[in-house]
């Protein structure tokens, strides 16, 4: 399984060279892009078949043995990405969040550069990006062909990203930075100048397909379900992303169950610190109240790192197992802030040489609420997704497969699961963070609704914009950026709070059977230990693990 596994890693990083950029692997080359052709696509899923057919021929090792975790996570991979095949994604795929234009910026700040070798792959694979997107435009055309399109709403929103990011001098674009992170006047004036002269021009072209051509064919219907089998579509997402298979009217109405809770634990914390209980009151003071939101965008910044200090001296007595790699703060570069983007974690190259990153949105500190920062940054960074992503790839034990791979049903249900912690660990500043908290679980319930409403109950743009600013503490501008957001992924958005719930419900086991010989730390390292595990696999896991520090005898529990 262990050699297979390894086959399957390098299939990956043939046909997606820029995932060793951003895992930063010892000695990988950088100079290369996806293949991003319906003939490479369709060689890759010929690739894909033969490799899922060799894992099901192989006897399902039980819990516990050896490359157990191995098999899970190449099982589920293929088997997911098979069955996601139904949406042909790569026929629609205008995208505001994981579209195009973010992969390229998030590409330029993981590229790695400092030495002749480097700034020559550097050059070689961002001279390919024009025929890159090029072959985009070839795809969506092919998709208005066959009757695959984006939703309209989504298609204006990127013709204003990639607007906004042409409209960046090419030495300040997002874009140029490796030629702003490296020491070479003779590279910078060479980078800069393939950004002017190639990307620029080759982005200009998307933009101008997409708002000329492409926008007045976009489909007005925002639901996944008005594509050729749509509906199957949204459970295929749902399947990739969570690891889970659940049709929308479950995941509306657990959506649905779980807001009640919360807004009703909303309203009693509300009581006490607000001094009123109405749910919408609290979230609109929350919102719009002068002492409750930020004045400036240094203040963000500071808040944010205080936040992450506090929650890093108190994890030894939280977690057994300790990242090593550093984290920072930056900013988001100013077209993502523009257009509402929220934060988001970009991992530590595994040789060293780049942070963990923390991007946050700064812009419009007045309508930035304090209530969110604190969870937003316990979620993003520590006890969460730096945490989680660190130890996966510091622990060595693993297969490279367990760090390479992410399914957000772990790792953004990890992630959830943190904010939580972080109460329990005491580093949230007041009660007004800690109302924070309440509303950021209420987030992601609502997200589950929207998730559902839009893809499979016939929700409008509209609709869902006027839900989620009822439900939450967004500001107006990100309201409108996050639902199309949800548009743009199906299944992703329930991701969050249905994994959150799987750990809460593993934990939960764990103490009941245990008992007074419960550990935190050993649980969270059960938890962490072996990288983006499936759901149902980390289930398996640590039942597993509980059969053997507690065994259940006659019925009964420790």
């Amino acid at each position: 399984m262990s050699a297979l596994a390894t086959e399957y890693v390098a299939a990956l990083v043939a046909r997606e060279p820029e995932r060793l950029t951003y895992q930063g692997v010892p000695g990988a080359a950088h100079d290369q892009l996806l293949d991003n052709s319906r003939a490479a696509l369709e060689r890759w899923h010929r690739l894909e078949d033969a490799l899922l057919a060799r894992v099901r021929r192989f006897e399902p090792p039980t819990p516990g043995e050896r490359d157990w975790t191995t098999y899970a996570i190449m099982l589920d991979a293929l088997d997911a990405s098979v069955g996601h095949r139904v949406c042909r994604s790569e026929l629609w795929a205008v995208r505001t969040s994981g579209g195009l234009q973010n992969r390229l910026s998030l590409l330029a700040r993981a590229q790695p550069v400092g030495s002749d070798s480097l700034r020559a792959q550097a050059l070689t694979r961002w001279r390919r990006v024009p025929r890159y997107v090029d072959t985009e435009i070839a795809n969506l055309r092919e998709g208005v062909r066959q009757g695959y399109v984006a939703p309209r709403p989504v298609v204006a929103a990127v013709i204003r990203d990639v607007a906004q990011m042409l409209a960046a001098a090419p030495d300040s674009s997002p874009l140029a930075s490796p030629a702003q992170r490296d020491s070479s006047a003779e590279f910078r004036g060479a980078f800069v100048g393939v950004v002017a002269n190639e990307v620029n021009p080759a982005l200009e072209r998307y933009r101008a397909f997409l708002a000329d051509e492409y926008l007045a064919q976009a489909r007005t219907s925002i639901a996944a379900s008005a594509v050729p089998a749509g509906l199957a579509c949204y459970r295929a997402s749902v399947r990739r992303s969570t690891t889970l298979d659940l049709p929308g009217d479950s995941i509306f109405e657990r959506g649905t169950r779980e807001l009640a809770r919360l807004e009703r634990a909303i309203g009693e914390l509300g009581q006490r610190v607000l001094g009123t209980s109405h749910v919408p009151t609290v979230l609109r003071r929350l919102r719009t109240d002068t002492a409750l939101t930020f004045r400036t965008r240094q203040e963000i910044m500071d808040t944010t790192n205080a936040a992450i200090a506090r929650a890093s001296a108190a994890l030894p007595k939280w977690f057994g197992i300790l990242p090593k790699a550093e984290l920072v703060v930056e900013q988001q570069p100013e077209y993502q802030q523009r257009a509402g983007n929220v934060a988001y974690y970009n991992r530590p190259s595994e040789d060293g040489t780049r942070p963990g990153i923390f991007f946050i949105n700064t812009f419009a500190p007045e309508q930035q609420s304090r209530a969110r920062i604190e969870s937003t940054a316990f979620h993003e960074a520590v006890p969460g997704h730096h945490l989680q992503v660190t130890i996966a790839a510091e622990r060595g034990e693993s297969h490279p497969l367990a760090r390479l791979l992410f399914n957000s049903g772990y790792g953004e249900g990890w992630a959830l699961y943190a904010e939580t912690v972080a109460g329990e660990m005491g580093v949230y500043s007041s009660a007004v963070a800690r109302l924070g908290l309440l509303t950021s679980q209420a987030f992601r319930a609502t997200r589950m609704v929207l998730d559902a409403g839009i893809h499979t109950k016939g929700w409008t743009r509209e609709q869902a914009v006027e839900f989620l600013a009822a439900h939450s503490v967004v500001a107006p501008k990100t309201v409108e950026s996050e639902v199309d957001r949800y548009i743009s992924m199906p299944g992703q958005a329930s991701s969050y709070m249905l994994g959150n719930l799987e750990i809460r419900a593993l934990r939960t086991e764990a103490e009941r059977r245990m008992g007074k010989r419960f550990d935190i730390r050993q649980f969270h390292d059960r938890v962490l230990e072996d990288g983006s595990l499936p759901l149902p696999t980390l289930r398996s896991k640590v039942l597993a693990w509980l059969d053997t520090v507690a065994p259940v005898r006659d019925g009964a529990s420790n």
